[in-house]
């Protein structure tokens, strides 16, 4: 091993036992610890230098991923409120779609694209117009009750009037008794009047109005309204009774348009469009069924009129 190894196994092995039997080194041991800590600090520091520097990278990257999942859970929330919006859409069109098997009619699904700001007129505006067949005074449903019917038909567009409006007027009967009268808007969005019931009408709260055939423009036997409030005037020959809606006139975007049973395609209430016919792609796929024509030809119709005497 050679004499200087030698040399300096022995100092250690002399240091060593003097170390642990001569408790006089102690003094010397702490100064000497003392003294070289500054070197050991120097020694030490790139390793905190390494470990500051892996802490702040990793901070950076924590703050990047922290703000990448932010963001991300933004979107996905802006998605999951998307998604609710179109169940609840959905489940609207199936019950649209249950309601249009229910009323045995030619039905077509509509989407209301507008409302009348006015607070005194309901009316609606409906992305259905004159190409698909609609007409004046057609019937607006949806999957509780009636809504409305058309007032206004343009080219690719129409009008519709609500049953709240002031101006309209529908023909109901009582389903429980099917005492038959009119139901009139009252203006506030909320609620119709019955105002020309018989002093002595059988009504009760809870009673349901439907729609009557009379008038031919609303499907018979549809939900209108439910009774809430019925004055009798003393002194007066008719009562009167407030219902409410049974349709959910401010709610969804969906409605049903409906063909009446006796209405024809060259009636004077369609409003054609302007210029040409549209071709036979344009034109609706369920078309309208014509007026049925008796055979029979009705009685003195071969015979020539008489002139009139002036």
């Amino acid at each position: 091993m050679g004499l200087r190894a030698f040399a300096l196994l022995a100092i250690c092995g002399s240091l060593i036992y003097f170390d642990f039997s001569t408790p006089k080194l102690a003094p010397l041991r702490s100064t000497l610890a003392l003294t070289l800590s500054p070197v050991l600090w120097v020694a030490s520091l790139p390793r905190h230098l390494s470990d500051a520097s892996s802490y702040l990278d990793s901070r950076d990257q924590l703050a990047a991923e922290n703000k990448l999942l932010r963001d991300r859970q933004f979107q996905l929330e802006a998605k999951l409120q998307k998604f609710e919006a179109l169940e609840a859409e959905n489940r609207r069109i199936r019950e649209l779609l249950a309601s249009a098997k229910n009323l045995q009619e030619n039905v077509l699904i509509t989407e209301i694209i507008a409302a009348n700001q006015d607070p005194y007129r309901h009316q609606i505006t409906l992305n259905k117009g004159a190409r698909d067949q609609v007409y004046r005074g057609q019937a607006l449903v949806d999957a509780s009750g009636v809504m409305g019917q058309i007032i206004q038909v343009n080219p690719t567009t129409s009008v519709a009037l609500l049953i709240t409006d002031p101006d309209h007027g529908i023909p109901v009967e009582i389903n429980r008794t099917g005492l038959q009268t009119i139901a009139l808007g009252v203006g506030d969005g909320q609620a119709l009047r019955l105002p020309f019931l018989p002093g002595n009408a059988d009504i009760q709260k809870g009673d349901l109005l439907v729609s009557s055939a009379l008038g031919g423009r609303f499907p018979a036997g549809y939900p209108v309204a439910q009774v809430f409030d019925i004055k009798h005037n003393p002194g007066e020959h008719f009562a009167e009774a407030l219902a409410y809606p049974t349709a959910k006139l401010n709610q969804g975007r969906q409605a049903l348009l409906v063909w009446s049973e006796d209405h024809s395609a060259d009636s004077e209430t369609i409003v054609s469009v302007p210029g040409a016919a549209p071709a036979e792609d344009d034109q609706p796929k369920k078309a309208l069924p014509p007026r049925p024509i008796s055979a029979a030809p009705s009685a003195g119709a071969d015979k020539p009129a008489k002139p009139v005497k002036p």
